[in-house]
């Protein structure tokens, strides 16, 4: 952490001035994940696209970004898409592809000279994180200097046994999130049954405020210098946060396809005129396939008629544009479940047109 200290003239407090304005963070990284000899994940890593897309809000706010992992080295990452845009820039950056091959050991880490940390999620993290002694005493001298503790999706793993001087939880109390119950049952079950415990369950039962969106929505909580974020579409906004929150000034957002489609959906539900019009205004900012995939995600994970309502809507302006079976049936449900079958099977009639082989739109309008 950099100190501040009394100017004895001019040049010295520009000097200092200058050292000031270069801020340092460690992103950690968990060193779980394992390929066997056929290159094939056998063991869970860390999330490349949430270290690429934190790791370039950093650097374009002039922060130093340091890499560190339980093992140092280079860690193995989960499976990720290559083509997306920022993991695309990560890996033809020969800098940060340096940097990730040669990652520091956190035992060697001294954290006085950062200003904060971010735990990047992946489900290593459920694995190694949360039990890494290095890690927690980082973490906690860090808070206690006055440094910025950020997290996203699996990340908070980190925190969940992380103990201050006093003896208390450092989540006691605090507003925190992270992947959620709903979110592991809908996309974690590969690895779920592995896992030493739920992170939502955990860190409710170390006090903390658990927070929530619905599913893999982007969802940031701050409190004090503690910032979380839900899941991946969560990781450039948390960056933001920790960026304001050490005090450099934040630039103007910009925002990747996936991240900005995911906001789209959010708007929707808020004023589907306003994202409408957004969406036909700029089509080349957002992914019409993958707007559709978070109404299908909201509709089965829906707790209320009104998401089930508004996905709906959502999926009948996007279904002529975008024809799917899986799309089709997915609205059908929802009409079903609204009690407008008559409507359902209209869209299930004109979905048998255009994919007359799929069984299960045949089998779906024989049950109505």
């Amino acid at each position: 952490m950099k100190k501040i200290a009394l100017c004895a003239g001019l040049s010295v407090c520009s000097t200092l001035a200058f050292a000031k304005a270069q801020s340092n963070v460690l992103i950690v990284l968990s060193s779980y994940g394992e390929l066997n000899p056929q290159q094939k994940l056998v063991k869970p890593g860390y999330e490349f696209g949430e270290l690429a897309k934190a790791y370039y809000v950093f650097k374009r706010h002039g922060i130093e970004v340091t890499l560190a992992s339980p093992h140092g080295g280079k860690p193995v990452a989960d499976e990720y898409d290559k083509a997306a845009m920022y993991n695309k820039r990560f890996l033809n950056d020969e800098t940060a592809v340096s940097a990730l091959s040669q990652t520091h050991k956190l035992d060697e880490i001294d954290i006085d000279k950062y200003d904060g940390v971010f735990v990047v999620g992946g489900k290593g993290p459920m694995f190694d994180l949360y039990q890494s002694e290095p890690l927690k005493k980082i973490i906690a001298k860090l808070y206690e200097n006055q440094g910025v503790i950020g997290a996203v999706c699996h990340g908070p793993a980190a925190l969940v046994d992380v103990k201050l001087s006093d003896g208390r939880y450092l989540v006691e109390g605090k507003r925190i999130n992270g992947f959620t119950n709903a979110e592991e049952h809908a996309f974690g079950s590969k690895w779920l049954k592995d896992f030493p415990f739920l992170l939502q369950d955990k860190l409710t039962e170390r006090g903390a405020k658990f927070e929530q969106d619905a599913v893999m929505l982007n969802h940031v909580t701050i409190d004090g210098s503690v910032i979380t974020g839900q899941n991946p579409f969560s990781t450039v906004d948390t960056a933001r946060a920790m960026v304001d929150a050490m005090g450099v000034e934040l630039l103007e957002a910009q925002s990747y396809q996936d991240d900005a489609t995911v906001k789209l959906y959010e708007l929707f539900l808020r004023d589907d005129k306003a994202a409408i019009d957004k969406l036909e205004q700029a089509p080349q900012d957002y992914d019409v396939k993958m707007l559709a995939m978070v109404a299908v995600v909201q509709i089965n994970n829906a707790t209320s008629e009104f998401q089930v309502s508004a996905s709906a809507k959502l999926l009948e302006y996007i279904l002529p544009k975008f024809s799917h079976p899986a799309i089709a049936m997915s609205l059908a449900k929802a009409l079903v479940r609204l009690n407008q079958p008559e409507k359902a099977l209209e869209v299930l009639k004109v979905s048998a047109k255009q994919f007359p082989d799929n069984q299960k739109i045949k089998s779906f309008i024989a049950s109505l």
